[in-house]
């Protein structure tokens, strides 16, 4: 789905650049244009990259067992 139709910037190329590393919203702009027009995307632009970095943050409990 389009979050940024001025710029014609999908959610998937928006989880996409969020998997490579970028983690703000002034990032997400400088590599996608994404909300550089009216802004009117950011907020759920925000969200994509909120919820990328969110389920590769998982916890991983073993590991604070082992030591």
């Amino acid at each position: 789905m389009y979050v940024c139709i001025c710029n014609g910037v999908t959610d998937r190329e928006i989880r996409e650049v969020a998997a490579a590393g970028c983690r703000t919203l002034a990032e997400l702009t400088m590599r996608t244009g994404c909300g550089s027009t009216c802004g009117g995307c950011l907020e759920m632009a925000a969200q994509l990259l909120d919820d990328v970095h969110a389920s590769r943050e998982l916890p991983l409990p073993v590991l604070s067992h082992a030591a």
